[in-house]
């Protein structure tokens, strides 16, 4: 557990395989006001980790941003019953298995909007992705838009790999493979990026990769000058 900002968490996860690659897993856990917590993109469930969690407070919600980060929350739904879980609706079809409480979209009529802004981040047919920012310490929070991998993590031919794919730190963004799939709605994508600038983020958390500390903003531009 790694305390980052007033209610807010982050916890490491395992290493999982992606197409030969292997993607390190991290959640973002916010306390919220009611002191009910809010956990975006759940790891492995561990007893260790519901050790970890109970003093923070109470497990309310679980969300699921994008089509792949879904693997562990049915253990979730299974431990903490009372749970809310939300997904996207890619993700909802994907898991039929899983009950989902409600669709993740642009509204702001979420039980966390008072601390918590979102963001569909629309305009490819295979990717998209619920983006978040925590108001009250200024953090975006996202899981695939953005990768941002230390090198050290791969093999020299991982690391090729990843290097074409402009994944790796300290100058990450999108993968390559996704942001081919934006590329007839660039328009779009800016829009997006301008919504999301003017939140001022000064954090960014990844799923994947380094977090940025301060000036999120000017690294969030610099990461999608492809779009522009």
């Amino acid at each position: 557990m790694n305390y980052l900002a007033d209610n807010l968490w982050i916890f490491e996860g395992e290493t999982v395989p992606f197409y030969a690659m292997p993607y390190q897993t991290r959640m973002t856990v916010v306390r919220l006001a009611s002191g009910q917590l809010w956990l975006h993109s759940p790891i492995r469930l561990t007893e260790a980790l519901q050790q970890q969690l109970a003093p923070l407070g109470e497990v309310a919600f679980l969300i699921a941003p994008n089509h792949l980060h879904h693997l562990f929350i049915g253990d979730w739904q299974a431990a903490y019953p009372d749970a809310r879980s939300y997904g996207t609706r890619e993700v909802m079809a994907k898991r039929e298995d899983l009950h989902f409480d409600g669709e993740l979209t642009d509204s702001a009529d979420f039980p966390w909007s008072q601390e918590l802004d979102q963001l569909m981040f629309t305009g490819s047919k295979v990717m998209e992705e619920c983006v978040f920012f925590h108001r009250p310490s200024a953090t975006m929070i996202v899981t695939d838009l953005v990768e941002n991998i230390d090198p050290k993590i791969f093999k020299p031919w991982q690391r090729g790999l990843a290097g074409m794919a402009g994944v790796l730190a300290p100058n990450g963004k999108m993968p390559l493979d996704w942001r081919m799939t934006f590329l007839f709605k660039k328009a779009q994508t800016r829009e997006h990026l301008r919504r999301m600038l003017a939140w001022q983020p000064q954090r960014l958390i990844m799923a994947h990769g380094k977090i940025i500390d301060r000036e999120a903003g000017d690294f969030l531009a610099r990461s999608f000058r492809w779009a522009t």
